[in-house]
């Protein structure tokens, strides 16, 4: 079994790789060979089997083809620019969430008698407002952010080439991943960790929306759950439609403060300081809230069903267990 992770430096490719190299297998086969792909540098863990890395972009010319050369069995494709960053930057957002799926999507399909499953990363912020209460699975896709945009083509595009074809695609529509570990970046929703990460290090935090927000989360565990059940779904199961609306956890910032009181005690509350910032409300106004993820449970996808879930995990993996 060969893999191959591209934006194997971001948070999610690393535990992905960890846990890969934690497991020795994937799909209940040995893993023989794990590549690594960013366009920044990324570390090469101890492993049982080999594990190179590259430094690439994957919108240069050539990068893809020498990646698809690689025959790699599962390819999960997590490379890109996060939603704030890709709204700011129209030009990078594209060239990153887009240019680099198309390339890597068409060097694989240029590629004789190899066809890989392909673990795709894409984002609620495929649907736009308005919303019902809870989105279905039906809910139409309709982008409100140039970050969605970029998402939602790069799954049609994962759809018409497993349908013609040319690789086995299953895209993953991500919740909010939180708590994220490590320093703040450039996500729109990058807040939504913020309040409970730092107050659990004794860390200030800044809160820039009303606690009246609902958004709907999984922790970084659950997202390399996805991850990995996605590479083994047989393509019988998943059929024509090969983008999955993911579960999570639906709470009110609010709520998330609670919970966070609950495990921590007030003296962590306290360190959360309101500073409404209009831009990403303007931003978060956009966002999904809630999801049925019907589909995804009768695939066999899991994730937290509580907030205090989310926050021990993090306290758990990134903590010591303890605080």
């Amino acid at each position: 079994m060969r893999i191959v992770i591209t934006g194997a430096a971001g948070m999610i490719g690393r535990k992905l790789t960890a846990r890969l190299i934690a497991d020795g297998k994937l799909t209940g086969r040995q893993i023989s060979g794990l590549h690594l792909q960013d366009i920044v540098p990324v570390d090469v863990p101890p492993a049982d089997f080999a594990v190179t890395a590259e430094t690439s972009d994957l919108a240069n010319p050539g990068v893809t083809e020498a990646l698809a050369a690689r025959e790699a069995d599962v390819v999960f494709h997590l490379a890109g620019v996060v939603s704030g960053e890709a709204e700011r930057d129209f030009d990078k957002g594209y060239r990153a969430n887009l240019d680099g799926a198309r390339a890597l999507f068409d060097a694989i399909r240029l590629r004789e008698d190899y066809y890989p499953r392909v673990v795709y990363a894409s984002s609620i912020a495929v649907f736009g407002a308005p919303f019902p209460d809870a989105i279905g699975d039906d809910f139409q896709q309709v982008p409100l952010t140039s970050y969605g945009a970029q998402k939602l083509i790069g799954e049609l595009l994962l759809g018409d080439y497993s349908r013609r074809g040319f690789l086995d695609g299953i895209g993953l529509r991500l919740p909010t991943i939180c708590v994220r570990p490590g320093k703040p970046n450039l996500a729109a929703s990058g807040f939504f960790s913020s309040i409970i990460r730092e107050p659990l290090a004794g860390k200030p935090a800044v809160l820039p929306v009303s606690r009246d927000v609902v958004h709907t989360h999984a922790s970084p565990r659950s997202a390399v759950g996805f991850l990995l059940h996605a590479a083994g779904l047989s393509s019988e199961r998943l059929g024509a439609r090969r983008n999955v609306t993911l579960p999570g956890v639906a709470v009110s910032i609010g709520e998330q403060i609670e919970a966070l009181r609950r495990v921590a005690g007030d003296k962590a509350v306290t360190l959360i300081r309101d500073e409404p910032d209009p831009e990403t409300r303007a931003i978060v106004d956009f966002w999904p809230q809630r999801f049925d993820a019907k589909r995804a449970r009768d695939l066999g996808f899991t994730a937290e069903t509580t907030f205090d879930d989310i926050i021990r995990v993090h306290v758990e993996d990134e903590l010591g267990g303890s605080l």
